[in-house]
């Protein structure tokens, strides 16, 4: 394909392929704990994590990845519809350990609102109404990015959170 690879790339690729197993564990371990709890938030409608029964595709996955397959880090949740586009950047803006960026899988927790209907002509049927937003969960400290999400939620949408 004409693509060329710099030594330095390789060698970090390399360096860091003794880790991946502790790596992937510890982002799917912190991602299933954040998915789980953004379950029961009041501005959030619906949590899209394949480890998760009630998530689209969840036996797809049971079926390749068995019961203790991991799913990695990257989960999203729909937040419900009464809230404006303006709230959920507020939302992802007011993160302070997320940030802004697509590259996921990396040590650094990032997140991505989605505007689906800028994106599509109708939004998939297993989504419910509202906006979409993509987390990939980093190796910060999962109480960290729980209160992370907290604050931002709390001022963004205005709601008294759950537990």
């Amino acid at each position: 394909l004409g693509l060329g690879v710099a030594a330095n790339d390789a060698e970090a690729v390399l360096r860091a392929l003794s880790s991946i197993g502790l790596r992937y564990r510890a982002h799917d371990e912190a991602a299933r704990s954040l998915a789980r709890w953004m379950r029961g938030q009041p501005a959030v409608a619906q949590v899209l994590h394949p480890a998760l029964e009630d998530s689209p595709g969840h036996a797809h996955w049971k079926a390749l990845c068995g019961e203790n397959g991991a799913a990695a880090g990257l989960f999203s949740v729909v937040i419900d519809a009464r809230h404006t586009q303006q709230q959920v950047d507020a939302f992802c803006d007011g993160l302070r350990l997320f940030k802004l960026g697509y590259s996921w899988g990396g040590p650094m927790s990032l997140v991505v609102p989605y505007e689906l209907a800028s994106m599509r002509s109708q939004p998939p049927a297993h989504l419910r109404p509202g906006t979409l937003v993509r987390f990939s969960v980093g190796l910060e400290a999962v109480d960290d990015l729980r209160h992370d999400l907290q604050q931002a939620m709390e001022r963004a949408f205005n709601v008294p959170l759950a537990g």
